[in-house]
């Protein structure tokens, strides 16, 4: 295919062959045979219109296409057309439960990102048993990063996939259902209730749980952690014209701050470090951003913790800070971060690191044979990165890990390869991040901070290990292609303000 009218790296209806795979005409990023998306990351091949890389769930139609003389025609049925996506073919399960069978082939625990696509791959690559997943929620598999960007959507419109889905594919959901321990030497995993599941393969993929406040008061009513759906509509409800507070100045915290200025009379964030998003986007981008907020007309606490929260009549009323501030609120959000939900792992056998995070190689498994982890509760080896064991919590590494894990379940020897990435959008703005920066000596930012049309590249010595933009599409896709290819890019490459050292890189 090649390059269109509209640009350097515009792409619309990818040909290969006699078939081709309808994409809408955006700023994709095309290298190696793939199409990436410039907004959120995923790749698809444009022979075959599959998905490479994630995040999501379905992959592109393909269809017939003819040349004569000038004219390209297109085979395509309109149904097809009109979804703009494509389920896999999947496997047939021949184990159908009996009730609720003490046995299975698979169980999975956690039904987040990275264990619906395990479970998906599972039947994409013809596995035919049983599959369990299982979930603490109460509802089925759902997309939890939109909780805090949309808090007053309901949890049907959240669900990745609609009950007839797992019915069709055979995949069993047990809602409502913890699991206590895990017997790794019988291979059972015990519930709660009672219930024991035994198990041939088994994913711990459990994710996180919030840090929640130990200051005076913490037992007051009115005061979430957003985790579910519902507690996401009842911020809504509380905040609406009434004083609402966030703890926290990460992504959770600043977009529930960013939702809540058009419902609520007013909105305070309160924050330990000097700027939001400090240690990710650095000082510099993370003032811009602060200076969005505030024209937003939201109100900071910067370099101070809470003390106290005060209760009238056992509701919420007042927030007090370390600095002697006191700040009016109805409702508080608490967003300082999570820790991952693997207590129930502790006497099982399988490895856990002094953090509680579950260690894993590249092929996603654990210490113990036939037990593999992914997810936030994970430390993998980053490829591209050295090898380098960290923990990403994003929803897009949480696809690839369950891919990868599935996968080798079936003795494939997949490894873990993908880029991070990941995005958010606060008062209709976007900002893209793409790399892993932790541990940054240096930031060069090309373009006008103020003007929030920027691209800010993370650099450790003479090496660019991540990437940052706003209004600057698709500058981290492309960034995120040549990091993939396996191709370093050097601080000197970024300073100039020239990007033409991107155009073609990773072909």
């Amino acid at each position: 295919m090649g390059k269109s009218a509209a640009g350097e790296g515009q792409w619309g209806v990818p040909c290969s062959g006699t078939q081709v795979s309808p994409l809408r005409c955006a700023p994709g990023v095309l290298s190696r045979g793939r199409v990436r998306c410039p907004w959120h990351g995923a790749c698809f091949n444009i022979s075959t219109g599959d998905l490479e890389d994630f995040p999501g769930l379905d992959s592109l139609h393909k269809f017939q296409v003819k040349i004569e003389k000038e004219k390209v025609y297109v085979r395509a049925s309109k149904q097809a057309l009109q979804l703009q996506r494509r389920t896999k073919v999947m496997a047939t399960c021949i184990s159908p439960s009996a009730g609720h069978s003490g046995s299975t082939n698979v169980l999975i625990v956690g039904a987040g990102a990275a264990g619906l696509v395990c479970a998906e791959t599972l039947r994409q690559e013809g596995f035919s048993d049983r599959i369990v997943l299982c979930t603490l929620d109460r509802h089925l598999p759902y997309d939890r990063p939109k909780l805090s960007k949309s808090l007053d959507t309901q949890p049907e419109q959240l669900a990745l996939r609609p009950k007839e889905f797992f019915r069709a594919h055979g995949i069993e959901v047990l809602t409502e259902a913890q699991v206590v321990t895990v017997d790794v030497r019988n291979k059972k995993a015990v519930f709660k209730d009672g219930f024991k599941l035994e198990y041939s393969k088994l994913l711990l993929a459990p994710g996180s749980s919030p840090k929640t406040l130990s200051c005076k008061g913490k037992e007051v009513e009115n005061v979430f952690t957003i985790r579910t759906p519902e507690d996401a509509n009842r911020v809504v409800r509380l905040a609406r014209g009434r004083n609402a507070v966030v703890v926290g100045a990460g992504f959770l915290g600043m977009e529930v701050a960013a939702y809540l200025t058009e419902k609520a009379h007013s909105v305070s964030v309160v924050e330990l470090e000097e700027t939001p998003f400090r240690r990710l986007l650095g000082e510099r981008v993370g003032r811009a951003l602060m200076k969005m907020f505030e024209n937003n007309r939201v109100k900071f606490y910067m370099q101070t913790e809470v003390l106290e929260l005060r209760a009238q009549e056992g509701k919420l009323k007042e927030v007090v800070l370390k600095s002697s501030k006191v700040v009016r609120a109805d409702v508080c959000v608490v967003g300082i971060g999570a820790v991952p939900a693997t207590g129930f792992l502790r006497q099982s056998g399988i490895g856990l690191d002094s953090r509680g995070f579950i260690p894993v190689n590249k092929m996603m498994q654990t210490n113990v044979p036939g037990v593999f982890a992914a997810g936030d509760a994970v430390t993998f080896p980053l490829a591209w990165r050295n090898n380098r064991k960290v923990n990403i919590p994003h929803w897009q590494m949480a696809h690839a890990q369950g891919r990868v894990a599935a996968q080798n379940m079936l003795a494939q020897e997949a490894e873990i390869s993908t880029v991070p990435y990941l995005w958010t959008a606060m008062f209709g703005k976007s900002l893209r991040y793409a790399g892993y920066g932790e541990g940054f000596d240096d930031v060069v930012i090309q373009g006008d901070l103020h003007e929030l049309k920027f691209v800010a590249f993370y650099t450790k010595g003479d090496e660019v290990i991540s990437v940052a933009s706003m209004n600057y599409d698709p500058i981290v896709s492309k960034v995120a292609e040549v990091l993939a290819s396996g191709r370093s890019i050097r601080k000197r490459e970024v300073e100039t303000g020239d990007m033409s050292w991107l155009t073609g890189k990773g072909s």
